[in-house]
């Protein structure tokens, strides 16, 4: 082989890498931050990608950038709306739990409202939807010859001890808990794995800041980027790409695994 003809088939070999043309993908907490992100990854490799929200206007104006999208109108809290949203679907390849809600306090300050609320949304919503889609999810190798994949999207909260962050970090150690049990549970039906993100330049991270930090809050910015070695922030398409990558067809020897994607942070 020449090397003109070498270095043709290596850009084949390169565009035909982590493709998941065929696939069916829903997101939750799809229009905005790192959901918005996985949403636009998982369909320019393309799949067609569900964008499951409460925020239906944010959705919809996401959907109508994105070639291969739908809206799909999801409160993960609720089992109801769940099984609606179930109902509009027949095939499911990809699900990327991704909708979660964030909170300041150590457990002196911490609320049982508030705790009972970042369980809800961070854990139990994780359950819920995962269950309510499971039987799609396990069908998805009779129809396509590959095993379901889940991705949750947790946190080095879920790892590392953090200050101020009892109920955060509680409920990411539950959702890594879950992966881990999930893979263990259906080994040849399913791939399930984790990704734990340091802190990520989402409007997540810029409505805690503008909430609990809003007379000092460059000053706390600039802290959050000190914490990650690399000295930044990350960003939500470094997470998409991650999320990508688990869900293709390369990688298919991972399950239960967890991913951090943060600067360097918990090797520090």
């Amino acid at each position: 082989m020449s090397t003109k003809e070498h270095q043709t088939s290596a850009k084949a070999g390169t565009d035909k890498a982590f493709r998941l043309d065929g696939r069916h993908a829903l997101v939750t907490g799809g229009a905005s931050g790192i959901g918005e992100a996985t949403v636009k990854e998982l369909a320019r490799a393309g799949a067609f990608v569900w964008i499951a929200d409460i925020n239906i206007a944010a959705a919809e104006a996401l959907a109508a950038s994105v070639e291969n999208a739908r809206v799909l109108h999801l409160d993960v809290t609720s089992r109801e709306s769940i099984a609606a949203a179930v109902s509009h679907m027949t095939r499911l390849d990809i699900l990327v739990n991704n909708a979660g809600v964030g909170h300041v306090g150590s457990i002196e300050t911490t609320e049982p409202d508030d705790f009972d609320r970042l369980m809800t949304v961070n854990v139990r919503a994780v359950y819920l939807v995962t269950r309510g889609f499971l039987p799609l999810l396990m069908a998805a190798g009779t129809t396509s010859g590959r095993t379901g994949t889940i991705v949750n999207i947790a946190s080095v909260a879920g790892q590392v001890g953090i200050k101020q962050r009892f109920a955060y970090c509680t409920s990411k150690g539950a959702v890594i808990a879950m992966t881990r049990q999930l893979a263990v549970e259906y080994p040849k039906t399913l791939r399930v794995n984790a990704i734990c993100p340091g802190t990520v330049e989402t409007p997540f991270v810029e409505g805690y800041l503008e909430k609990f930090h809003k007379h000092n809050k460059e000053e706390v910015r600039t802290e959050l980027r000190a914490r990650q070695p690399i000295g930044r922030l990350g960003q939500p398409e470094e997470i998409a790409s991650m999320v990508r990558y688990l869900v293709s067809d390369e990688a298919a020897f991972i399950n239960g695994s967890l991913f951090n994607i943060d600067g360097g942070w918990t090797a520090a």
